[in-house]
């Protein structure tokens, strides 16, 4: 067989990176070495920045669709058990009733992966140039100047296939044979906890105890934080997550389902549908791969899911090397382009590594604390001391609620194929996020009329958005563009918004949505900018700018 670009792992970004790369008429073959079935879902929120990419696609009804409950509410509970006191809440809407925010057409979603999977293999799937291969596991493969060379094996038949590829991209999560054939280390904090999942099914359990309706509640004992309870469907499936700490523990079925019945604080009914045990990691790839071997998602990134960061930032990971493969396999993409992959991306997962540790770390910070006693008791001054504890972690906890500045904040500072302006880099902040045209940032969200956002119009190709029509060479731009086969589009803006958020005449935006270049005039050599953001330069600031000033 042959393919242009080869995938292993068909979790949520090996399916992105297919769908992408189909999006884009690039033809893939993605296996995967199990059924594809998913009995434990490991992320449930699907982030602003990837309903963004979704929005791209046209598959966000899929998404409202895919089975979770949207008029379940999204709160956050601190309690000592669903039977006994509340410290307290973060009260969130329901995903139907939850607004957008001002600097997104779209919004998070809650679409575990047992929901969000089948989407994006709907997604992947819509497109003749996507085939998945289910049951197929990668045996070897070796890379040379020309392109990869895998054998595949059935895992059923045990049939094996020679499977020739320009790229190879390893989806296949954080024990990746991908990279360990690579030989890539991983640098961070191996363990983090030891946890205990268990997926269990429920008919009511609201009608088990008196507290309101939560996505989520974190169980507080005089140990510290000991357990989560999360909503799978918002309906009758629930997660419960044991949390361990640094030792080693395997828990029997009995011991599971005793921490169950503790933390609703009643004997009950329920049915187990899976167990896992798993071990929280803060860990980034040392490398992201090779000339003609990639990684992507877990595969380069261990986190733990506290802020729901991992998957999010592996969609990233998908989009931001899709559109580097296609302009490498459509003869248009430099020498130097499919370097940057790793020079992007492993700084962002670095900052989101690092920050779901700190969330983890807020969330367990009850065990530092040694919460005082009496806010398990009945005692007279029990009732304020529960106010004051509640109040100190609410207000701790904020930063895992509100991160918006993670998931669209994030830069692609320094790299080759990003023009600087010369304008100073903002703060890199979690819980707000300011939206900027400068370079290497996401280009900034506008509505435009009929419901269009300025988002809608990034995707397949490079776009010049001209907020002053008629300044001269514009024309040059896409002349030097076609010289290179560069697929790119010259839009007018009429808009004071957007005019006003985007600060130049001219700002040039790739196809994955991040800012290239911007300018009050064009280059007098369009040539080198355009060879500077396809990469096929080595120099950093190739680009005389002209002297700029706000639009």
């Amino acid at each position: 067989m042959q393919t242009p670009v080869l995938i292993v792992g068909a979790g949520p970004i090996g399916l992105a990176l297919a769908g992408d790369l189909g999006f884009r008429g690039v033809p893939c073959l993605l296996v995967e070495r199990t059924d594809g079935e998913v009995i434990q879902p490991k992320m449930d929120m699907v982030g602003v920045r990837t309903m963004e990419y979704c929005r791209r696609w046209g598959i966000v009804p899929w998404v409202y669709e895919a089975g979770y409950n949207r008029d379940y509410p999204q709160d956050c509970a601190w309690i000592t058990g669903l039977n006994g006191y509340e410290f307290g809440r973060e009260a969130f809407p329901s995903p139907k009733e939850e607004k957008c925010p001002p600097q997104s057409p779209q919004k998070r979603e809650r679409c575990p992966q047992n929901f969000f999977d089948p989407v994006l293999r709907r997604f992947a799937l819509r497109t003749p140039d996507v085939t998945i291969r289910y049951n197929t596991q990668l045996v070897e493969f070796t890379e040379t100047e020309e392109g990869v060379t895998a054998r595949l094996r059935d895992t059923a038949s045990g049939e094996e296939t020679v499977v020739e590829a320009s790229y190879l991209v390893g989806s296949d999560g954080g024990a990746s044979v991908v990279r360990q054939a690579l030989g890539i280390g991983m640098t961070g904090e191996p363990t983090l906890t030891y946890t205990t999942n268990v997926v269990f099914r429920c008919k009511d359990l609201e009608s088990l105890h008196d507290k309101k309706r939560a996505y989520r509640y974190i169980f507080i004992g005089p140990e510290g934080t000991w357990a989560t309870l999360v909503a799978i469907n918002g309906r009758d499936q629930w997660r419960f997550s044991l949390v361990g700490d640094e030792t080693r523990q395997t828990h029997t079925e009995e011991y599971m389902r005793s921490a169950i019945v503790r933390a609703v604080g009643r004997e009950f009914e329920f049915e187990i549908l899976s167990m896992l045990p798993w071990v929280r990691r803060q860990l980034v790839a040392d490398r992201y791969g090779t000339k003609r071997v990639f990684l992507a998602g877990d595969a380069a990134h261990l986190t733990s899911p506290t802020g729901g960061f991992g998957m999010n930032t592996g969609i990233q990971d998908a989009v931001n090397l899709s559109w580097k493969l296609a302009a490498s396999l459509q003869g248009w993409g430099g020498e130097h382009l499919l370097e940057t992959y790793e020079a992007e991306q492993r700084p962002v997962a670095i900052r989101n590594v690092a920050e779901a540790t700190g969330n983890l770390k807020r969330m367990l910070s009850p065990r530092v604390l040694s919460p005082s006693k009496e806010i398990f008791e009945d005692g007279p001054n029990a009732g304020a001391a529960r106010i004051e504890f509640g109040n100190r972690y609410t207000e701790l906890m904020k930063r895992e609620w509100f991160s918006i500045g993670i998931h669209l904040g994030y830069m692609y500072e320094g790299s080759r194929i990003i023009v600087p302006d010369g304008t100073p880099q903002p703060p890199d902040e979690v819980s707000s996020y300011e939206q900027t045209a400068r370079p290497g940032s996401r280009a900034p969200h506008v509505w435009l009329k009929d419901g269009q956002s300025t988002l809608d119009l990034f995707g397949k190709e490079f776009v010049l958005l001209c907020f002053e029509s008629g300044k001269p060479g514009t024309q040059s731009l896409l002349e030097a563009a076609k010289m290179r086969n560069v697929p790119i589009k010259a839009i007018d803006i009429d808009n004071e918004a957007a005019r006003g958020l985007y600060e130049r005449a001219f700002v040039l935006v790739r196809p994955d949505g991040q800012v290239a270049w911007r300018g009050d005039t064009l280059p007098d050599d369009p040539l080198a900018l355009i060879d500077t953001v396809r990469g096929a330069v080595r120099d950093h600031t190739p680009v005389k700018q002209p002297e700029q000033s706000a639009v």
